[in-house]
């Protein structure tokens, strides 16, 4: 049979996640056995990438999953969402009427997976090597509201900010500030291979051929101590190739939960099944979809060029064809669910039209049809990213005013590319570092962006941007936020396409998969355990 269970939010903006199962009875493995979890993120060290765990490099939301799993933060975020809470932390708040110096009291009796204690040095010294070594993930970034770190004995750390910043706290639940062990991490260089030594509820142990990371074995940590209860003793997490092998390892029982990313018709055939002993947890997402464009290169220096696409771009069709109702049309960079967002693209551009878009073309004196190559990677996003690009390059050719090729390539080869400026324009996801419009601003449009865009809007960097993180009251931050996604709008260094939503598949005797993932796409492991099937 099937049966929903609707979880509400305690908060406006905040995910409901509903179960769609089906029954029947068993299970691939004993109560005894790992629980084995499927996700088709690949990770993989390369030359470019030497050390792609490292929290001070890590910046994807894959290698963040295997990260969260086993490197404690300060503050994290409740498994209901919500303002994030004390972690490796006891205490943490603002100290002043600024929000300019934020302190943290630890917990009494931290310890590393080693068994070695945790002083207020080890939090000092960690957040200051990602703030010094700067790697090119950008990921550096997420601290730049940071000035000073201080500490007063073993347990109190003080952070001297540059500017008030009412997101700190959200920042110090993500894994760049997490706390690694100064023994194994060196302060000036990145750690390279698989290995992480910290203090969070799992040890790890990878399993590698030639570069790539193809199973991870989480171990409950016995020496950790924090705010999560840790709910099984062991996880497999195994990277698959594609969704279409990581579903027959679900279904013949070698896997247990099954993670991003699963295909449309996967996503389909489970919601609608009425037999079988697999679940279907959906949520609503917080992930975006997007097109970057490199503002340098001269097939899209002109922004006439840009917001001529926009003005073709059916996203509405593009959603229907390729993703069908696990996507939402997308008009800002901030997803309609987060307080702040605004339709700024909607707003200026209306319903497409090539009319418009030729008109726009016209009067820039742009030649048409103008030449472009759709960038996009073949194995991160899923294999239907494939099929969405194939749309893109038909709505913009069958205008007439465009001739667009696409280029699919690998993700190792695809994210050194992009950083390089190789790309005049490209295709990319992204996971919020937490639930909040900062998160799909700054990382996008401040100094040191993640995507090293050479576009510039020094009034988004200088004035705006630091006034939305005055507002303690996020919703007091709307009117900043809106003139932000406006001027975007107008600029088009990025076009947003869709929002989707979230899933999990997970054999009927697993438990806790309503909180699998939480608001920002973390993978919480510890949430999951093993029950009866039925």
């Amino acid at each position: 049979m099937n049966r929903k269970t609707l979880v509400l939010p305690a908060v406006v903006g905040l995910l409901a996640p509903v179960l769609a199962a089906c029954g029947g009875s068993g299970s691939g493995s004993g109560g005894g056995d790992a629980i084995v979890v499927g996700t088709t993120d690949r990770f993989t060290a390369t030359k470019d990438a030497p050390a792609p765990v490292d929290p001070a490099y890590s910046y994807d939301v894959g290698t963040w999953n295997i990260l969260r799993q086993t490197v404690q933060t300060l503050m994290v975020q409740p498994k209901g969402d919500g303002d994030p809470v004390p972690e490796a932390a006891e205490s943490c708040g603002f100290t002043d009427t600024g929000n300019e110096r934020y302190a943290c009291k630890l917990r009494e009796g931290l310890k590393f997976s080693d068994g070695n204690a945790i002083t207020a040095a080890d939090v000092k010294f960690s957040i200051d090597r990602a703030r010094a070594i700067k790697s090119d993930s950008g990921v550096f970034a997420l601290l730049s509201t940071i000035d000073t770190v201080e500490t007063s004995g073993d347990r109190e750390v003080v952070f001297h900010l540059k500017t008030a910043d009412a997101t700190f706290p959200y920042k110090l639940s993500t894994p760049v500030a997490g706390i690694v062990n100064p023994d194994d991490y060196q302060k000036d260089k990145l750690r390279d291979g698989f290995d992480i030594d910290g203090s969070g509820p799992y040890t790890m142990k990878a399993e590698v051929k030639g570069d790539v990371m193809v199973k991870a074995t989480f171990t409950k940590n016995p020496h950790y101590k924090g705010a999560l209860k840790v709910k099984n003793n062991k996880v497999d997490m195994v990277s698959f190739e594609d969704a279409d092998t990581m579903g027959t390892a679900l279904n013949k029982g070698d896997v247990d939960v099954m993670t991003r990313s699963m295909t449309p018709e996967q996503v389909q055939k489970l919601s609608t099944s009425t037999d079988g002993d697999v679940d279907l947890v959906e949520m609503a997402g917080l992930e975006i979809r997007y097109l970057a464009f490199n503002t340098n290169a001269p097939t899209v220096k002109n922004k006439a060029v840009r917001q001529a696409m926009a003005e073709l771009i059916n996203r509405p069709e593009l959603v229907a064809k390729v993703y069908g109702s696990q996507a939402e049309p997308l008009y800002s960079m901030v997803p309609a669910s987060i307080t702040g967002h605004s339709n700024s693209f909607f707003n200026k551009y209306g319903d497409p039209s090539a009319t418009k878009a030729k008109n726009t073309l016209a009067a820039a004196n742009i030649d048409t049809p103008v030449k472009l190559t759709l960038n996009y990677t073949t194995d991160h996003y899923g294999a239907v990213t494939k099929k969405e690009f194939e749309q893109l390059q038909q709505q913009l050719n069958s205008s007439g005013l465009f001739d667009v090729t696409i280029k699919g390539t690998s993700w190792e080869t695809f994210v050194p590319a992009e950083r390089k400026g190789e790309y005049d324009v490209w295709g990319m996801g992204w996971f919020p570092d937490f639930p909040d419009a900062d998160s799909y601003v700054a990382p996008f449009l401040d100094k040191d962006n993640f995507l090293n865009s050479p576009y510039r809007n020094n009034k988004i960097i200088n004035n705006l941007i630091p006034e939305s993180r005055r507002a303690a009251d996020r919703l007091s931050a709307s009117t900043t936020l809106t003139e932000i996604q406006d001027l975007v709008a107008d600029d088009i260094p990025f076009l947003p396409l869709w929002q989707g939503k979230q899933y999990v598949a997970a054999r009927d005797d697993i438990t806790g998969t309503a909180y699998a993932l939480n608001s920002s796409s973390t993978l919480q492991l510890w949430e999951l355990g093993r029950g009866v099937a039925g």
